[in-house]
């Protein structure tokens, strides 16, 4: 049984070829005795370019379809992750990664996984929430608003637990509160529906995780930066710091990636672990051979 699965969306158009260079750095920096499983919506399955499939078949990767079609009270395509999490895995731990995030150093399970905890870094910011959104949402469970207090990425100031939902890693085995991922989706759901707590979507997954945490009897285990570097925002054209060895950075989008000179290396991994450096030159010919071949 391996120790640890990543697990990440696949889902056209975007999410699709992201998922595929997050998977050929986790190759490239955690080796193959790693698990990867990307979740696809089930009703979206038929529409996964062919060169993604054979992707993950070169990289020992699975593809897995799931049910998100009524899983919300209402469409909230966000929340996918949530639903992924729900799957079963044969795995002593699980790490829902987004799609948008690459691995730029070798790294291993121990980096990410502590036992007893839910292993996630804090968010960049919260400037979206009124200050008195903890107050609302853990009345909503009874639960006292927790003293704890933690520095935001792009905050100075201290402020109550807030977690990115980018990077959660967890135990499978159930506590006798319930298995995590399952607390995770009844608590998500359980916010959603309080129309007097603002701003609930998209931010849902993140304003639920730390509350699920402690509802399902587990703490949480702050990631260091470094292993979870968010781009973009405030930082937007800035290299990366000088000062931090970063293992791990979540770009948002292409043109975020090619800011930081990092688009030149999510395709060398690519190529090195499938031989190619656009995913779609698996199953489709490079226009050179097809302009050779006009001829």
């Amino acid at each position: 049984m391996p120790r640890l699965t990543f697990f990440y969306i696949v889902e056209p158009p975007d999410y699709q070829i992201m998922a595929c260079t997050l998977l050929a750095s986790i190759r490239t920096h955690f080796g193959p005795d790693v698990a990867a499983i990307g979740y696809c919506p089930e009703h979206r399955m038929g529409e996964l370019h062919p060169a993604v499939f054979k992707a993950h078949e070169i990289m020992g990767a699975e593809l897995r379809p799931m049910k998100t079609e009524g899983m919300w009270d209402e469409p909230y395509p966000h929340g996918n992750k949530i639903v992924a999490a729900l799957q079963p895995r044969d795995s002593e731990y699980s790490a829902f990664i987004d799609s948008d995030v690459l691995f730029l150093r070798p790294n291993t399970p121990e980096n990410l996984v502590r036992q007893g905890h839910v292993s996630c870094s804090v968010a960049a910011s919260m400037g979206w929430a009124p200050r008195d959104i903890w107050d609302q949402v853990y009345r909503v469970f009874d639960m006292p608003v927790p003293t704890e207090r933690v520095r935001l990425m792009r905050q100075r100031h201290r402020s109550i637990p807030y977690y990115s939902a980018g990077l959660v890693v967890f135990p499978e085995q159930a506590t006798p509160q319930g298995r995590f991922a399952d607390v995770w989706y009844d608590t998500a759901r359980m916010i959603d529906r309080v129309e007097t707590i603002p701003n609930r979507r998209p931010y849902l997954d993140q304003l639920s995780l730390p509350v699920a945490i402690r509802r399902s009897g587990l703490d949480w285990y702050q990631l260091p930066d470094a292993q979870h570097f968010i781009l973009g925002g405030k930082l937007r054209g800035k290299a990366l710091p000088e000062d931090m060895e970063i293992s791990t950075v979540h770009y948002r989008n292409g043109a975020v990636l090619a800011e930081v000179g990092l688009r030149g290396v999510a395709q060398q991994m690519l190529s090195q672990q499938t031989g190619v450096r656009f995913v779609r030159r698996l199953t489709d010919d490079p226009p050179a051979r097809r302009n050779k071949a006009a001829r």
